[in-house]
Formats: C-alpha cells, sequence, structure tokens
C-alpha cells in the first residue's frame, strides 16, 4: 500500500460532524513528530456548525463544509469526493463523520478510508457501541481502527486497544476512558498504512513478508 513516499507526504482528508476530538488528536500527533511524512490536506464536516470545523480554522487548515441534511447521500458524497480530490487527498480518516458512505465513495478511494470505532470490532458494530458493551456485561473494551467498506463497522482492522471494564463504570464512565484510547489508535492506524511496511492479505493488514 504505497500511498506515501520520502518526497511525497501522505495528504489527509479529515471528515467529521461534531467536536472534532480524534482529529485533534491526529493534528497534534502530527505536530509533535509522532506522524511523520503525513500531513492534513483539508477537513470537512456535513455539519455547518460542526466545531472542529472551527478547530481546523484556528489551526489554519483548509475546510469545506458540505451540509448533507435534505440531500440525497450520492449527490452529497460526490461533492466531498471533488473536494477530497482537489485538494490531493490520498486517505480519508472519518473521525466522528456521522453519516453512512455511498458505494461510489468508497470505489473512489478503494482500502484509503479509515474510521474509528469505540469497541473491539467485530463486538457491536453500529451506534452507541460502549452502552452495547456495558449492557452486555463485557470485562475488557477498546476501540478499533478499520478499513471501510461497503459494510457497517466491516473492513479490515489495522489497529486496537483496549480497556478493563472497571466495577465504578457506567456507559458514560467507560467511553470517557475508550476515548482517550481512541486518540492514540488513530495516530497509530495512521503511520502503520504510511509506513508502506504493510499490506493487505484478505481481512488481515499485516507487515509485509511476514
Amino acid at each position: 500500500m504505497e500511498l506515501a513516499s520520502k518526497d511525497r507526504p501522505l495528504r489527509l482528508g479529515i471528515l467529521l460532524s461534531g467536536r472534532g476530538s480524534n482529529f485533534l488528536a491526529i493534528a497534534e500527533s502530527i505536530r509533535a513528530g509522532r506522524l511523520k511524512g503525513v500531513e492534513i490536506a483539508v477537513v470537512i464536516s456535513n455539519v455547518a456548525d460542526a466545531g472542529g470545523i472551527s478547530a481546523a480554522k484556528e489551526l489554519g487548515l483548509p475546510t469545506a463544509v458540505f451540509v448533507s441534511q435534505g440531500r440525497k447521500r450520492r449527490e452529497h458524497d460526490a461533492d466531498v469526493i471533488a473536494c477530497l480530490q482537489t485538494h490531493r487527498v490520498n486517505l480519508v480518516c472519518l473521525a466522528g463523520y456521522m453519516r453512512l458512505l455511498s458505494p461510489e465513495f468508497i470505489a473512489a478511494f478503494p482500502n484509503r478510508i479509515l474510521n474509528i470505532h469505540p469497541a473491539l470490532l467485530p463486538a457491536f458494530p453500529g451506534l452507541d457501541a460502549q452502552q452495547q458493551a456495558f449492557d452486555y456485561g463485557v470485562k475488557v473494551a477498546g476501540c478499533t481502527v478499520h478499513f471501510v467498506d461497503e459494510h457497517l463497522d466491516h473492513g479490515a482492522i489495522i489497529a486496537q486497544r483496549t480497556v478493563p471494564v472497571l466495577e465504578s463504570d457506567d456507559a458514560h464512565s467507560l467511553a470517557e476512558r475508550i476515548l482517550v484510547e481512541e486518540h492514540i489508535a488513530y495516530s497509530e492506524a495512521i503511520a502503520r498504512v504510511a509506513s508502506g511496511e504493510f499490506e493487505l492479505r484478505g481481512r488481515r493488514f499485516a507487515k509485509r513478508g511476514l
């Protein structure tokens, strides 16, 4: 998966719908030098007043808003795809993007879209994953960064991090501790993709030659 090289940085397109805490964690990893050869090309939201867009502007990053409410998914996604292509994005990162992507979107960036999910997939896909895990009574929870395919929370896993479920936890406190791990896991996953040292073999994203 050769998305970047010594002379060509990996250009990220961040898609978000809310405050963008995972986006800000990625931006900080780049600023601190933990993500080398990576830059944020554009931050896009489907919500006009998303806090993540305001934060991106404060950081001096290019931004765009394509309000999705009341629009057909295919038409909306066409605008987003065009924007990503204009900014020469070669890896799309969904960071709290509360919208399913159309098949056309996924086809435009095959194996080049990442998502983070607040559960240890394949367990507890979909919404309210932390509540699902808590209600099920699991003893270990966590988060997953994965490639996006045509199915919900289904693509090949890139990175996972775990947290113990404490006796004192409720779904809210569990979600807060998972979020801390999300901020670490996303940058780890991007670094793996950017390194060129890993490849997709079926459902496994593994070191080349192993």
